[in-house]
């Protein structure tokens, strides 16, 4: 009996060490960030798809991506110092495959580009929803997943790529075009909303929920309409997940 209770101890204390609060939330994520297009909304070249790529990277390794689980691409790689890899539907997948396959413990997915009601534009091709949710069924599967698609009609990925597993954030409705996108912006209104309101959320939860205020705050600051109305969905199974994958320095909402 002793002994019984010796192994249970000892493989409770393992699961304990497991947990993603006790090794680091992230530190066995992939993720892949994808800036899709370098044309602003009027043609001429824009750096804020390029810009949201590489900041929300630095992001992620705050909050405990390890550099190597990151894999970033351009639609014009050979202009950038951090050498993202060339933004293309195979090479993202193969990447994804790549990365979930030494890092286990859950995937993170961000485009930031032009979209159309037919999916999110990565350099010449339009990447559809139904893709993108095989892309993740057989590279990340049913590990925790979050995907973010910062993108004129976005929300049609929503319904799609929906599993308990995953939490999808969108900067648009399926109807409905996102801002930010001129040739001038340092970022898309989303994407930037992202960037400051990541260090004050405690988590996945509370960031979507900050996000959706910050760009409706701007929208209405900038008289962009109709709104974008961003979107979130996430699954049954990840949802009581998601706070064990805390944020470093997040302030946790109070009633």
């Amino acid at each position: 009996m002793r002994r019984a209770g010796l192994i249970a101890a000892l493989v409770a204390l393992a699961l304990g060490l497991a947990s993603p609060a006790a090794a680091g939330a992230f530190a066995d994520w992939a993720a892949v960030v994808v800036a899709g297009d370098w044309k602003g909304s009027n043609g001429g070249p824009t750096e804020a798809f390029d810009n949201a790529r590489r900041d929300v990277s630095r992001e992620l390794q705050r909050l405990g991506f390890a550099p190597a689980n990151i894999r970033q691409f351009s639609v014009r790689p050979e202009r950038y110092r951090d050498r993202p890899s060339k933004s293309e539907p195979r090479g993202i997948y193969q990447a994804l495959g790549e990365l979930s396959g030494r890092a286990a413990g859950g995937c993170l997915v961000y485009f930031t580009s032009h979209g159309a009601p037919q999916g999110v534009l990565v350099d010449e091709t339009v990447l559809t929803p139904a893709i993108l949710a095989r892309m993740l069924d057989t590279t990340c599967g049913a590990r925790p997943t979050v995907v973010v698609v910062s993108a004129c009609y976005s929300g049609v990925f929503v319904r799609p790529l929906a599993q308990p597993n995953r939490m999808v954030l969108t900067a648009a409705r399926p109807d409905r075009t996102s801002f930010g996108c001129g040739e001038a912006d340092r970022y898309p209104y989303f994407d930037d909303c992202v960037l400051q309101t990541t260090p004050r959320a405690s988590d996945f939860v509370g960031l979507a929920s900050a996000v959706r205020a910050c760009v409706a705050e701007r929208e209405v600051k900038e008289g962009m309409t109709p709104p974008s109305e961003p979107q979130v969905w996430i699954g049954a199974a990840l949802r009581p997940m998601l706070p064990l994958y805390a944020f470093p320095g997040g302030v946790t909402p109070t009633d």
